[in-house]
């Protein structure tokens, strides 16, 4: 958006991997910052582990009031755009477009309390109802909702009120630039091993939403295959326990690797021959896997063990670039996965349909869609 002329303020959390510096000035409660001509407002809260229901509603309830101090920062801005976690976050932002007299636009990453339902310790019927209320509340007050997908845009507004005039939209996306199909003898490839092996990859969150365990059945299924390898990359609150249940197994066709380093992510990509999307069933609309998008980008097929009305098997359908799986159907993953090894020729192919889908969720292709939505809400013209 900078890049578009606009002028930015983020309100943000600590960054992930802050400077020892920056973590000692965290003890104030809003931080400035500033990249790549975006100025940025740190609002700092409480560090306690998130696996606990007690540390999550104080990392968010302090975050919060932070945020909320922040806001008095920004200025007059034309737009005040919120995420929707933490799933409070949008009463700071809407708040702060009314006090400004700012169009108020409230995108919708995840929808609440749907998704906090996939927490194992987030059963609070009272908190649930709270957390609908404020979900409610906020579509209801936003000059424009943004969702991921149509399937988002449906649960928005047949099963959460949202005015479907104000509903748009707007694809997360990869930038088909910084990420291109490349070959799969590279030097990551090489210091695992992978090579010679046909390799489908699971890239990203090791979480509750995306149903790996079933990945771990369909491994055990596989294990005669000499040349499969199921390989998990990231990090999360199921990789210990998919770890030890892999060993406790003994399957050698599954393997896990910590998140790779930007500079070599590309590399990890080429090393699959095809990628695993998955989600829980009864949960697509509610979460887009927006790891979908570098999959496409990198000019790989995926499998998607999803609903049938998710946005990775209609994407897959649509542009003929992966297979679909039944979720939490082991047996049926299994099987999908063992044609897509059986098949190079249609994985190749699907490859390359998988690339051509990309350059139709580009980066700019994106941008120019918020672009075009913040200027009409604010009333200004754009020049052709």
């Amino acid at each position: 958006m900078a890049r578009h002329g606009c002028a930015v303020t983020v309100v943000a959390g600590r960054a992930l991997h802050a400077s020892r510096e920056t973590a000692r000035a965290s003890r104030w409660p809003v931080q400035r910052d500033a990249r790549h001509g975006v100025a940025i407002l740190r609002a700092n809260g409480t560090r306690f582990r998130p696996r606990r229901f007690a540390g999550r509603v104080a990392n968010y309830l302090t975050y919060f009031a932070s945020a909320t101090l922040a806001s008095f920062r920004v200025g007059r801005p034309d737009v005040v755009v919120s995420l929707t976690d933490p799933p409070i976050i949008g009463l700071a932002a809407l708040w702060t477009a009314r006090r400004t007299g700012a169009r108020f636009v409230f995108l919708c990453e995840d929808i609440f309390p749907e998704v906090a339902s996939l927490l194992e310790d987030f059963h609070n019927p009272a908190v649930n109802r709270t957390l609908d209320r404020i979900n409610r509340y906020l579509l209801r007050e936003a000059d424009a909702v943004v969702a991921l997908g149509d399937r988002m845009r449906t649960r928005l507004v047949d099963e959460k009120g949202a005015d479907p005039a104000r509903v748009h939209v707007i694809h997360n996306w990869a930038d088909c630039e910084a990420i291109v199909p490349g070959v799969k003898d590279n030097a990551f490839a090489r210091a695992h091993g992978l090579v010679d092996k046909f390799v489908l990859m699971h890239s990203g969150n090791v979480g509750l939403s995306q149903n790996l365990d079933v990945l771990v059945d369909a491994a055990d299924r596989l294990r005669s295959r000499d040349r499969l390898v199921m390989l998990i990359v990231g990090e999360g609150a199921r990789r210990e326990a998919l770890e030890r249940e892999a060993a406790g197994r003994g399957l050698t066709n599954i393997r896990f690797l910590p998140y790779q380093p930007k500079e070599t992510l590309h590399e990890s990509f080429a090393a699959a021959d095809a990628f695993l999307v998955s989600l829980k069933p009864g949960i697509e609309g509610y979460i887009v896997p927006s790891k979908l998008y570098g999959i496409l980008a990198a000019g790989r097929p995926y499998i998607a063990a999803v609903d049938p009305t998710c946005e990775a098997a209609v994407i897959a359908r649509d542009y003929q670039c992966g297979l679909p799986a039944v979720p939490g159907d082991a047996g049926d993953l299994a099987a999908t996965i063992a044609a897509l090894c059986d098949d190079p020729d249609a994985t190749r192919v699907m490859g390359a349909n998988a690339r051509r889908a990309a350059l139709l969720f580009d980066r700019q292709v994106a941008v120019r869609a918020y672009d075009e939505l913040f200027a009409r809400l604010a009333g200004v013209s754009r020049a052709a």
